[in-house]
């Protein structure tokens, strides 16, 4: 029996050590679940209180637009009717008895020398001149003849041959000497008219026109206006 009595202790006391070596696991509490009525409550109680501040925000936005004053609309301004101006009258060309009226200048044809330029209506000289050079006087069939050409500034024809009708002295106001021209008779077209007429040959390349139209050419077919020039229409060339 003493055997047992010794054994039965130590194993006793061999069990207790391992009990109290043996590692103890921790224990976990246990989540208390919130219950889902307070969650959803929460969030509808958030989603009113932005319901709230919108309503507020549109209410001021609505308070501020009323408090601005309304702009006026004015009526739509019609454009003025501006007065249409009078048309221009052309200037006349003829009198009522059908004569031309001539400016101080105006454009001349000669016919003969099929030569268009400028010439000077001069109501103070009796007789027409026109500008030529090479004046050579010559007999032709027992009558006098002269040759010339018609030269200016911009203005020269060919040689032409044509009749003497008179000579003419003329003074000079240079010299007390008078000289001697001759005077030929020509075609001449200004505006719609065409007629004979005489001129009187001299070098007029020092002066301004190289065609003077005196009284003799327009004292039964013209008037003469000082204060216009070119009223009638250059002539064509044809």
């Amino acid at each position: 029996m003493k055997p047992w009595k010794v054994i039965l202790p130590l194993m006793l006391s061999g069990g207790l050590v391992a009990c109290s070596t043996t590692p103890t696991e921790p224990v976990t509490p246990p989540q208390v679940e919130q219950p889902k009525q307070d969650t959803e409550a929460a969030k509808s109680e958030k989603e009113t209180e932005k319901s709230v501040t919108e309503t507020e925000s549109t209410k001021k936005e609505s308070d501020t637009q009323k408090a601005q004053p309304e702009k006026e609309t004015k009526p739509a301004e019609k454009p003025e009717a501006k007065p249409e101006k009078p048309v221009a009258k052309p200037a006349p060309v003829k009198n009522e008895e059908g004569k031309l009226i001539l400016g101080e200048q105006e454009y001349v044809r000669l016919v003969d020398m099929k030569v268009t330029t400028k010439a000077r209506i001069d109501t103070g000289a009796t007789t027409s001149s026109l500008s030529a050079v090479d004046i050579v006087p010559f007999e032709r069939d027992g009558k006098e003849w002269v040759k010339f050409k018609v030269k200016h500034s911009g203005v020269e024809s060919k040689e032409m041959s044509m009749p003497v009708e008179r000579w003419v002295k003329v003074k000079q106001s240079s010299s007390e000497e008078s000289d001697k021209r001759p005077v030929i008779v020509s075609v001449i077209k200004i505006g719609d008219m065409t007629s004979k007429t005489e001129f009187t040959l001299a070098d007029r390349t020092h002066l301004k026109y190289p065609v003077l139209l005196g009284r003799s050419f327009f004292r039964d077919v013209a008037l003469v206006d000082v204060s216009r020039k070119y009223v009638q229409p250059k002539p064509s060339s044809k």
